[in-house]
């Protein structure tokens, strides 16, 4: 098979995946089975990709014609093939997990799940290898309404009303603020290919430009920078393993894999570091850190706490895009992929905390790591890693992060950095604590072990032992991560 064909079928073999699920409707194992043989096979193609640019193949396709110099296309490069590998492997365990969740929580509507699931990642293999701002933006906003069904799942009073927060915030930013951006920088380059460098150096004053980007940073609002950042708190009304896609394999990452994308491949970084204009948004991205952390501490129901911990960790790719040097390019492309090991590991032990026991609140958990110290181990080593605690992969990010913040003499970031991870220390590892060594709140030990479903366990420990390898094995990651800031 060739790159070329590999590299189509990245989006076409999801999109017959979700096609087979819907036929499977009244076929439960079988429609499981296509799920699981589906993303494996994504995956599959994606380390066939990962081949060929380690092997120096330059790729790129046209998938439809539309208006002149506005093709549908995809291109194989560095940070589009991290983001996607990142993805396509979170989905295998994503979907493993969500049969086990799933069928014990006893879910409706398991097949438009599966379905808008499938439809879900074949937009964001779109969204990865874009070639161009215009079929950046297309697969963005199939995203965006892919996901739609998946947030209001329950169909409850609560979901309709998240799902309208979802789809009016996501898609008022992209198309009010986005989509504007878009169609200005169309007329200032006459282009929306991205490029090595950038497009846009010496095609306008440095006011424009630095109102251009902001009217990107803001209109990418899976990004989740504050204020529009409440889509993201709202929908974790949805089923566990949907906000497990929306908080670490394809939604958020989308946002902040688009904000480095523009930096990187329309503005260029020399073109950020020289424009002044644009060091207030540093600020937003440092307020969005703080806030989105101290938020989080006030949140007793644990799906709330996470949520408000994506905002501020978010902050922190769109804060190394900001700082338009290379290791603060480094950091936040390396951030996407520690987040997405540590956050979804985190996600799926709330998850798991609900079918076993049925608690929500933060504050039921006492004792519970006697009853469930499989998952609560699980938790206590993301957390650790969300910190940036060695031997664990969130170290690395935020290591990059940090010389990124002192390369650019920026000391007030580099203090917002480490006074963030302090932060994070309160409101994550308060919950194992309290499940570990607190007495239950019945004052009754407990007499057995009452662990999630099989399938959510098996999740659960691939992803937490993911934080503890790619500290140890970080380099796959890095080289592509380094290529992005390789003159």
């Amino acid at each position: 098979m060739s790159a070329q064909v590999t590299l189509w079928l990245t989006i076409a073999v999801p999109l017959v995946g979700a096609l087979l699920i819907a036929m499977l409707d009244r076929r439960p194992n079988a429609r499981e089975a296509v799920t699981l043989g589906t993303s494996v096979a994504l995956f599959a193609l994606v380390v066939r990709l990962w081949f060929a640019l380690e092997g120096g193949e330059n790729l790129s396709i046209v998938l439809v014609e539309t208006l002149p110099g506005l093709p549908l296309a995809l291109n194989l490069e560095p940070l589009g093939l991290l983001f996607a590998s990142v993805a396509s492997l979170l989905w295998i365990v994503t979907s493993l997990y969500s049969i086990g969740y799933m069928r014990a929580h006893h879910e409706k509507h398991q097949t438009r799940f599966y379905c808008a699931f499938a439809i879900a990642l074949a937009s964001t293999m779109g969204v990865a290898f874009a070639a161009n701002m215009f079929t950046l933006f297309v697969c963005y906003e199939v995203l965006t309404l892919s996901t739609y069904p998946l947030v209001t799942h329950s169909g409850t009073q609560e979901a309709r009303r998240a799902g309208r927060i979802y789809l009016g915030l996501l898609l008022g930013t992209s198309i009010g603020l986005q989509l504007l951006a878009i169609v200005w920088t169309w007329t200032l380059t006459g282009t929306l290919d991205f490029r090595q460098g950038g497009i846009l150096a010496g095609t306008a004053s440095p006011a424009t430009i630095g109102v251009l980007y902001a009217l990107y940073l803001f209109g990418i609002g899976k990004a989740a920078l504050m204020p529009f950042h409440r889509w993201l708190p709202a929908a974790m009304v949805a089923p566990t393993p949907v906000s497990a896609l929306l908080h670490a394999v394809a939604v958020v990452k989308a946002g902040v894999f688009t904000v480095l994308k523009v930096s990187l491949y329309l503005f260029g970084v020399d073109l950020l570091a020289d424009n002044l204009v644009t060091d207030w948004l540093l600020y937003v991205a440092a307020a969005t850190i703080l806030v989105g952390s101290l938020v989080a501490m006030t949140q007793d129901n644990l799906k709330a706490r996470l949520a408000y911990s994506t905002v501020s960790q978010l902050g922190y790719v769109v804060l190394g895009a900001l700082l338009a040097n290379s290791w603060g390019i480094l950091g936040g492309t390396l951030h996407i992929a520690t987040h997405a090991f540590g956050k979804i590991t985190l996600f799926f032990c709330a998850g798991a905390i609900l079918v076993a026991t049925h608690k929500t609140e933060i504050s039921q958990m006492r004792g519970l790591g006697r009853t469930m110290p499989v998952t609560m181990g699980a938790f206590l080593i993301a957390s650790l890693s969300i910190i940036g605690l060695p031997p664990l992969a969130g170290l690395w990010s935020k290591w990059y992060l940090a010389l990124g913040a002192l390369d650019a003499g920026q000391l007030g970031l580099l203090a917002v950095l480490m006074i963030s991870s302090l932060l994070n220390v309160a409101y994550l590892l308060t919950v194992p604590v309290r499940a570990f060594f607190q007495a239950p709140e019945s004052g009754r030990m407990p007499t057995k072990i009452r662990e999630a479903p099989i399938a959510c366990l098996v999740a659960i420990v691939f992803t937490a032992l993911g934080c503890l390898v790619l500290f140890f094995y970080p380099d796959p990651l890095y080289r592509l991560a380094h290529l992005l800031v390789t003159p």
